[in-house]
C-alpha cells in the first residue's frame, strides 16, 4: 500500500516523499560536491584569464581587450553552464541597449554580448543531447519546411552573394559608381552571412527552449521572470518619460529643423539609446531600455502577450495580480512611447488573446482585468491628451497617404520589379543591420523583404515554415489534457500565430520579438512532456486518495 499523509481537513492526501537509501544519499552528496568543484574551477579560470590576459589587452586596445579578454571567459562559462547562460541571455537582452549606450559609450561589440551567452550554451546542449541520445530535432514535422528554408537560404548565399563577391567588378571601378549596373558593392558575402544570421540565427532557440523548460515549475518561473523584466523595464520607461517631462533630460526639444523630428543617440535619457522628444511639435519617440524606439515598441507588443499569460494562466493569485499590473504598465508605455505600431498592436494582441484562448468566457478573471485595463487607459488618455491626439493624427495621415493594403501591395510590386534572378538579390541586401558591409534597400514589410533578398523560393519557403509551425503548435495545444498547461499553450500559440504572418515591417528580424517567437515555439513543443508529468501526478494523487479511503473502510 502507498503511504499517505494528510495535509489538513478537506485536502486530498498525497504520497509520502520516497525514502532514500544510504547509497543514494551518498551519491547525491558526491554529485553536489562535484558541482561545487566545477563552479569553483570554471569561475577561477574565467577570472584568471580576465586578469592575466584581458586587462593587459584592454590597456593596449580597448576593443580587442573586450573581445578577447572578456568575450572568451564569457563564452567558456556559457559552454560549461548552458542553462544558466540561457537565463543570462534572456535577462541581458532587454537591457542590451542601455548597456551599449549608457555604460560602454556605444561600443558595437556589446551587440554581440547576448550571442556570447546563447551560442556556446546551444552548442553545449547539443553535445549533451548527443551523449544522452536525445533528439536534436525536437519535432520531426518541422524538419521538411526547415530543411527547405535552409536549402533556399544557402543557395542564395552561395550563388548570389558568392557570385557578387568573386565574379562581379567593383562598383567604384565603373562609370557613375556602377549605377544601374551589376557590380560589387562592399562585402556581399559577409553581408549575406550576417543576413543569414539575422534571418535564421535564433531558430536553434526552439531546441534550447525544449530542453530548457523541463517541468511545470520551470515553466511558471520562465513566465514569472519575464513578467518581472516587463515590470522593471516598463517602470524605467515611465521614469524616463517623467525626466523628459520635468526637463531633467532635454531630449530633442532644443534642436532645429528636421532634427526636431528625429530620434538621436545624443538625446538619450537615463536608459536606452536613440530618443526623440520635442514637446513643441508633439513629437515623442522613447527607446525605453532598448537601443531604439522601434525595438522598444516590439518589446511592449511581445510583453502584451507575456504579461497576459501570467495574468490568466499562473497558478498563484499574487502572480496573476502581478500579471495584471504588468499589462497595465505595458498599456501605459504603449500610449506614451510615441510609436504608432505599439499603440495599435498592444490592444489588438490583448483582444486576440482574450478571444482565441477562450479567456473572455472566464468572467471571474476577465471582468476585473478588463475593467482595470479600461480604467488605466482612460486615466492615461486623460492625463496625456496631446500624445493621444498626435498618435491618432499620425495614424490618420499615414493611412490617408498610404493605406496599409495598398502600401503592402506596393512593396510587393517593388520587390517583384527588382528581381534579377530566381534566387533574389542576395541575403542581407534589404536587412538594416547588414549595411556595415554594403548598401541595403529600404523595405518596410517583411515578406517583400524576403522576396527581394531570396526570390520566390525563399519567400515561399519561409511562409511554409511559419505555416507549419502554426499548425504543429495548434495540434500540440489541442493534445494537452491538463487545463493549466493547456492555458499556457493557448497563449503561446496565439502569439506565435500573430507573429508568424504579421506583414508589416519585420518583427522576425528584430530583437526582442524574434527571440521570444522562437523561444516560445520551443516551450510550446515541450508542453506535452510537462502535461504527461502533471497527469502522472494527478493519477498518483487519485491512487493515494483511493488507497486512503479503502484503509478507512477497513477500520472497525
Amino acid at each position: 500500500m502507498v503511504k499517505t499523509k494528510k495535509k489538513g481537513k478537506g485536502k486530498a492526501s498525497q504520497p509520502d516523499a520516497p525514502t532514500l537509501t544510504p547509497k543514494e544519499i551518498a551519491a547525491q552528496k558526491r554529485a553536489a560536491k562535484a558541482a561545487r568543484q566545477k563552479i569553483i574551477q570554471v569561475n577561477g579560470a574565467c577570472i584568471g584569464f580576465l586578469l592575466l590576459i584581458g586587462l593587459p589587452l584592454m590597456l593596449i586596445n580597448e576593443k580587442i581587450g573586450l573581445a578577447l579578454g572578456a568575450g572568451v571567459p564569457v563564452m567558456y562559462w556559457s559552454y560549461m553552464f548552458p542553462r544558466s547562460a540561457l537565463w543570462l541571455f534572456l535577462l541581458y537582452m532587454p537591457f542590451s541597449g542601455t548597456v551599449i549606450y549608457q555604460l560602454v559609450g556605444g561600443n558595437a561589440l556589446f551587440n554581440l554580448a547576448k550571442d556570447a551567452f546563447f551560442i556556446p550554451a546551444c552548442v553545449a546542449l547539443i553535445q549533451e543531447c548527443k551523449r544522452e541520445k536525445k533528439p536534436i530535432f525536437v519535432n520531426k514535422e518541422l524538419i521538411p519546411a526547415l530543411g527547405l528554408l535552409t536549402l533556399c537560404a544557402t543557395l542564395t548565399l552561395l550563388v548570389v552573394n558568392g557570385s557578387m563577391q568573386f565574379v562581379l567588378p567593383l562598383c567604384s571601378n565603373l562609370p557613375n559608381n556602377g549605377q544601374g549596373a551589376l557590380c560589387k558593392d562592399g562585402q556581399p558575402l559577409l553581408q549575406g552571412i550576417l543576413g543569414l544570421k539575422v534571418l535564421m540565427g535564433y531558430i536553434p532557440l526552439v531546441f534550447c527552449a525544449f530542453y530548457f523548460v523541463r517541468n511545470k515549475k520551470q515553466l511558471l518561473w520562465l513566465c514569472r521572470i519575464h513578467l518581472l523584466l516587463a515590470l522593471l523595464c516598463c517602470g524605467l520607461g515611465l521614469v524616463q518619460y517623467r525626466m523628459l517631462l520635468s526637463g531633467a533630460c532635454e531630449g530633442t526639444r532644443n534642436e532645429v529643423g528636421d532634427a526636431l523630428f528625429k530620434a538621436s543617440v545624443e538625446a538619450k535619457c537615463l536608459v536606452g539609446g536613440s530618443l526623440g522628444y520635442s514637446p513643441s511639435q508633439n513629437f515623442v519617440r522613447l527607446p525605453g531600455t532598448f537601443a531604439s524606439p522601434w525595438h522598444w515598441a516590439w518589446f511592449l507588443i511581445s510583453n502584451s502577450a507575456i504579461t497576459f499569460t501570467t495574468a490568466f494562466c499562473d497558478t498563484s493569485l499574487w502572480w496573476r495580480l502581478g500579471g495584471l499590473v504588468g499589462m497595465a504598465l505595458v498599456f501605459f508605455n504603449a500610449v506614451i512611447c510615441g510609436q504608432r505600431i505599439a499603440l495599435a498592436l498592444v490592444p489588438v494582441v490583448t483582444i486576440a488573446l482574450l478571444i482565441l484562448t477562450g479567456q473572455v468566457a472566464n468572467l471571474k478573471r476577465f471582468l476585473p482585468i478588463g475593467v482595470g485595463l479600461g480604467i488605466v487607459l482612460m486615466v492615461v488618455m486623460a492625463q496625456h491628451p496631446e500624445i493621444v491626439q498626435e498618435r491618432i493624427a499620425s495614424f490618420q495621415s499615414r493611412a490617408e497617404a498610404a493605406p496599409p493594403e495598398e502600401f503592402i501591395l506596393g512593396q510587393f510590386e517593388w520587390a517583384m520589379k527588382e528581381q534579377r534572378g530566381f534566387l533574389g538579390r542576395g541575403l542581407g541586401k534589404a536587412t538594416n543591420s547588414t549595411r556595415v558591409f554594403g548598401a541595403t534597400a529600404l523595405t518596410e514589410t517583411f515578406h517583400p523583404k524576403l522576396l527581394y533578398e531570396m526570390g520566390y523560393p525563399g519567400m515561399l519557403a519561409f511562409i511554409a515554415l511559419t505555416s507549419n509551425i502554426s499548425w504543429v503548435s495548434f495540434k500540440v495545444m489541442r493534445s494537452l489534457k491538463t487545463p493549466s498547461v493547456r492555458n499556457f499553450a493557448s497563449s503561446f500559440w496565439v502569439f506565435i500565430l500573430i507573429i508568424s504572418f504579421f506583414p508589416y515591417w519585420y518583427p522576425l528580424d528584430t530583437d526582442p520579438v524574434a527571440v521570444y517567437y522562437w523561444l516560445f515555439i520551443g516551450v510550446l513543443l515541450a508542453l506535452p512532456n510537462i502535461d504527461a508529468q502533471e497527469q502522472e501526478k494527478l493519477k498518483a494523487a487519485e491512487a493515494a486518495e483511493l488507497a486512503s479511503k479503502k484503509g478507512k473502510r477497513r477500520r472497525p
